[in-house]
């Protein structure tokens, strides 16, 4: 009888891109996985995120990967796809509520996944010894900072009046295409 044994080397992860100097203005996408707990009634989902400049997609993706909701808003207008039906109206706030039922504060968002403040309206801050946020309250909405990963938030919980949101960070990448 012979054994033969060995090794397989595997490729070694993609080292995580670094963060901008000035993350708040640059283009990012983020995959992640988001839960949803508004009025006694749960949600969870997969999450794509793609932020640019002048737009925002949204990508809630249900088990193997397929888009059960999009969200895309620019300048002009909003829209809701889910399923078959197509949703359009001036912002994505006033349609997410609308068509889901809750609403994802985009406009804040998009500063606090980043670890930041909006510069728009004022902030009270929590921040731990390292000087990270640990709490962030704005315009109503509060953001609890619970693990960070390479000085950026991996997961945070965003509630306000009877809307709590988990949201779980995988992986950044930034200026995506």
């Amino acid at each position: 009888m012979v054994m033969v044994s060995g090794c397989a080397l595997l490729p070694a992860a993609p080292a995580p891109a670094p963060r901008p100097a000035q993350p708040e203005s640059a283009p990012f996408a983020l995959n992640g996985r988001i839960s949803i707990n508004h009025q006694g009634k749960r949600y969870s989902a997969g999450l794509r995120w793609t932020h640019q400049v002048q737009s925002d997609e949204i990508l809630l993706l249900a088990p193997l990967g397929v888009t059960a909701a999009r969200v895309y808003r620019d300048a002009q207008s909003a829209t809701l796809d889910d399923g078959d039906k197509h949703y359009q109206t001036g912002d994505a706030e006033t349609l997410m509520q609308q068509v889901l039922g809750w609403h994802f504060p985009l406009t804040g968002m998009h500063y606090w996944v980043l670890g930041l403040a909006s510069a728009e309206s004022p902030a009270q801050i929590d921040r731990d010894g390292n000087g990270q946020i640990t709490v962030l309250r704005q315009d109503g909405w509060e953001v609890r900072y619970l693990r960070y990963a390479d000085n950026l938030p991996a997961r945070m919980q965003i509630s306000r009046e009877d809307l709590q949101v988990q949201l779980l960070i995988d992986e950044w990448e930034w200026n995506p295409q």
